[in-house]
């Protein structure tokens, strides 16, 4: 594969043993690296080529220009405030984080990290970023059409069929970059916690060790899920649109996932609730045990 077509992933830190360091930890992955000694380094590779990047690894205390001024350039251009950031950084109080996710910054490493765990959130950050892309591409190819509906329900049972979905029912909404991410997180959600019963901890192992994709594949082919089905439902009324998620599960504790949470900020996952709630929709309204949720714009 060549360079241009691997992810690319940007790591800014004003140590050059942490960039050696990094990016012999990241020597083994298909990625290509890019490195910047400092904030107006960084920035300046960013706003040559903002489409270049896929993952930005950054570094919060540095001279010149810190992480946190970064973060905030990096959020507020049209570009570049959809490529994830991952923080890294020896703050690591609740209020240090929650100034970072307020920020934007949805991944954190905290000083001293090790291998594994930079290799787990790398990774999970690349594939959000990879799986945003896509949605991005469906988005475009029905964006007229979707602009006529009026209401609509599919049922799905596939993360495939999830994101397929997504994008098209985004399609009928204001704003559909906005809706698609935090509307597939939702999806996704019910099909894995929901149908699957895949606990956040067993989420937690399986992306680290990479299996999260086989292991969803492993369970729809057992007998008691192979009939299970996750269904959106879709009410264009005008003045508000809702969109209702439910899935055939035990529900959850959905209380807790509502808000970005500092204690889950260096998990590798964990954020898509909060997404949807904070930044895809109006408002989000989970309905008995969590198996049903309402999403309005």
């Amino acid at each position: 594969m060549a360079d241009e077509q691997l992810p690319h992933i940007l790591i800014v830190d004003d140590e050059q043993l942490n960039l050696e360091i990094i990016s012999e930890y990241l020597a083994d992955c298909d990625y290509q690296i890019s490195t910047a000694e400092d904030g107006e380094i960084a920035w300046s590779m960013l706003e040559k080529n903002p489409e270049s990047f896929d993952v930005i690894l950054l570094d919060r205390m540095m001279p010149n220009l810190s992480g946190l001024k970064v973060l905030e350039r990096i959020k507020e251009h049209k570009i570049l405030k959809n490529c994830p950031v991952i923080f890294q950084t020896a703050k690591a109080s609740n209020e240090d984080i929650l100034e970072g996710i307020s920020a934007g910054a949805y991944y954190y490493l905290t000083k001293p990290f090790a291998e594994e765990m930079l290799l787990s959130i790398v990774n999970t950050a690349v594939n959000d970023r990879l799986r945003f892309k896509e949605v991005q591409t469906d988005l475009q190819q029905t964006r007229h059409t979707m602009g006529l509906l009026k209401s609509a329900s599919f049922d799905f049972q596939t993360p495939d069929e999830a994101r397929s979905i997504a994008s098209l029912v985004s399609n009928a909404c204001p704003e559909p970059e906005k809706v698609v991410m935090g509307l597939t997180e939702l999806m996704i959600n019910a099909i894995e916690h929901g149908n699957l019963a895949i606990t956040y901890e067993e989420k937690s192992l399986l992306n680290a060790n990479g299996e999260w994709d086989q292991e969803v594949k492993n369970r729809l082919s057992q007998a008691e899920n192979i009939r299970k089905y996750a269904r959106i439902s879709f009410n264009n009324q005008s003045e508000e649109i809702q969109i209702v998620i439910t899935d055939q599960g035990e529900g959850f504790d959905w209380q807790d996932y509502m808000d970005f949470d500092p204690q889950r900020a260096t998990d590798n996952h964990g954020r898509g609730i909060a997404i949807a709630n904070k930044l895809s929709f109006k408002r989000l309204e989970y309905k008995g045990n969590g198996n049903e949720v309402h999403a309005f714009i």
